[in-house]
């Protein structure tokens, strides 16, 4: 459980079909939690000059404005149908959508997007709004993109960094509400350094280096698999690049779970190269984890 009980899972909206799904996926998210869902529309037009209500002559429901408000009331709507039990509030917020999702993710469990809203492009893998709030949240975000599963596992990537850590807890977490087992995935090519100046040799006992990813592995996992009985762990040893199996695993799971950065990745990286990747190449959902709330108890 997070530390701030209040804190409400957030979905944006934007009128697509894509954004309809989210709100079904984070109304889900919220029953798993028991938390309120916040259904939020970011209102750009305000910042454009442009006429808000109705043209003259035409029907007083007419507007931008009542446009976003029926936006909004349809996303509630559907939110209900999937999860009658939870609390649902919405609101229409002056403001272009990354800026509107940032200060919602301040106070928020988790933020859901869909992968692209009615501004994407056909040919782009992933629209803006979710590729800049996934490197700035303050919260994870979980991105609606490929196949949506009920039966395959929750698959996370597992490097042994601090980030790391924190998207295994959350993938626990994720695995046991959805009563469904979890994939540890933890890829290797050759030693890296660890930090700055450390020195490799230049002969690697690969035996030897093998085991010892093992043991990042198995060290990895073991501690949550004793705070979580009920799920059942598939540890995953790859030799190849991370990324790749990561999206390769993905195409059965349920859901996919990465740190925003590895222990590769360069410190002034918003995001690292992997979850750069895997977020523009899943095959199923996607969780970035960059900072997850104090747990209560640990």
């Amino acid at each position: 459980m997070v530390g701030n009980a209040g804190a409400p899972v957030v979905v944006g909206v934007d009128g697509s079909e894509i954004a309809l799904h989210a709100v079904r996926a984070a109304a889900r998210e919220a029953a798993f939690r028991h938390r309120p869902l916040r259904i939020v529309h970011a209102f750009i037009w305000p910042l454009m000059n442009v006429p808000l209500g109705p043209a003259p002559g035409a029907p007083g429901d007419g507007g931008l404005r009542n446009q976003a408000e029926r936006c909004l009331a349809e996303a509630v709507a559907e939110a209900g149908k999937v999860a009658p039990e939870v609390p649902v509030t919405g609101a229409v917020i002056d403001g272009a959508a990354t800026p509107v999702l940032l200060a919602e993710a301040r106070d928020a469990a988790l933020i859901v997007l869909g992968n692209r809203g009615l501004g994407g492009f056909a040919g782009l893998l992933l629209g803006s709004v979710a590729v800049q709030v996934s490197a700035h949240a303050d919260c994870p975000v979980l991105v609606i993109r490929g196949e949506s599963r009920a039966d395959g596992p929750v698959v996370v990537g597992v490097d042994g960094s601090e980030l790391s850590q924190q998207a295994v807890r959350f993938a626990f977490e994720e695995a046991a509400w959805r009563g469904s087992d979890l994939v540890a995935v933890h890829a290797w090519l050759y030693p890296t350094p660890a930090g700055p100046g450390d020195i490799l040799p230049l002969v690697y006992d690969l035996d030897a280096f093998r085991e010892a990813e093992e043991r990042t592995l198995a060290e990895a996992v073991a501690g949550w698999s004793e705070r979580y009985p009920e799920v059942t762990v598939r540890r995953r040893l790859v030799r190849g690049s991370p990324a790749s199996a990561l999206v390769e695993e993905s195409r059965d799971a349920q859901l996919t779970v990465v740190g925003a950065r590895g222990r590769g990745a360069l410190k002034g990286l918003l995001l690292g190269s992997v979850s750069h990747t895997v977020l523009h190449h899943a095959h199923s959902p996607l969780a970035i984890v960059r900072k997850l709330r104090t747990v209560e108890g640990t």
